[in-house]
């Protein structure tokens, strides 16, 4: 909506006052009642409308200045904290309030008549221009490199490698499942004892590559002890055992180990 400005017709009292004022060119702190009064009732006295709304405003402004002029003539009277009441002081707040507005407006109005003389131009631009991407230059983006600065990203790199591994965890080690053939295993302990008929048991845990063939081989024997295949004999405490086999000792067929 624009913002129209009449120059010949004031658009209400305050706006009066304020031509008035600036036509005098006094302060408007520091209005001359008396002056801007008459002035103010002359304009009245022209004044050629049939709109009451509007001349009922004018008057009412035309009392108050009158009331003002009235005041002023009097004894000036205190407030509360013992300081003299200037009559136009209310007038002054209204006249500062409405020439701000004023002001407001004007710059609104330039800022509209700006606006209306700026043009925009619908985005054009073809598929294919917006889907370009420059092709990379290898040359361009590998000219200041060198091996004391690839060295370098590489130390970069691999410390933040280290960063990530957690200083606990990392120790733990990894468990291993072993896999071992628990037929063949018997079959070779049975073999073993067959063939020696009297042996050492640590002499034959010394023959197992790994600790599970050596728990196994342990496991073995006491399912053979426990089934009188062999017979076991041990001179003293922590001695070494002797393993001895029965005379009539016999490979089993079908051998379970219920040690499991």
């Amino acid at each position: 909506m624009a913002i129209q400005v009449k120059l010949e017709v004031f658009e209400g009292p305050l706006d009066l006052l304020l031509h008035l004022i600036e036509k005098n060119k006094v302060d408007i702190y520091d209005i001359p009642i008396v002056t801007i009064t008459e002035q103010y009732l002359d304009y009245i006295r022209q004044m050629e409308t049939e709109d009451m709304n509007v001349m009922s405003e004018f008057l009412v402004m035309a009392a108050t200045l009158l009331d003002i002029k009235c005041r002023m003539l009097l004894p000036k009277e205190v407030n509360e904290e013992g300081e003299e009441e200037d009559p136009r002081a209310e007038l002054v707040a209204q006249l500062l309030e409405y020439k701000m507005c004023k002001y407001m407006a004007y710059e609104l109005k330039d800022r509209q008549i700006d606006a209306s003389h700026t043009y925009f131009k619908i985005r054009t631009m073809p598929k294919e221009i917006e889907e370009y991407k420059e092709p990379y230059n290898l040359d361009e983006i590998l000219a200041d490199t060198s091996l004391m600065k690839l060295q370098e990203l590489f130390r970069m790199v691999m410390k933040r490698s280290e960063d990530k591994i957690d200083p606990v965890r990392s120790t733990f080690g990894n468990i291993k499942k072993e896999e071992i053939d628990m037929d063949a295993k018997a079959s070779y302990i049975f073999s073993y004892v067959a063939s020696h008929m009297k042996f050492s048991f640590v002499e034959l845990l010394e023959k197992q590559r790994s600790k599970i063939e050596k728990i196994v081989t342990f496991l073995v024997i006491l399912e053979m002890m426990k089934i009188g295949q062999i017979r076991i004999a041990q001179d003293h405490i922590f001695g070494d055992i002797i393993i001895t086999t029965v005379p009539d000792f016999v490979a089993p067929r079908d051998f379970v180990m219920s040690s499991f």
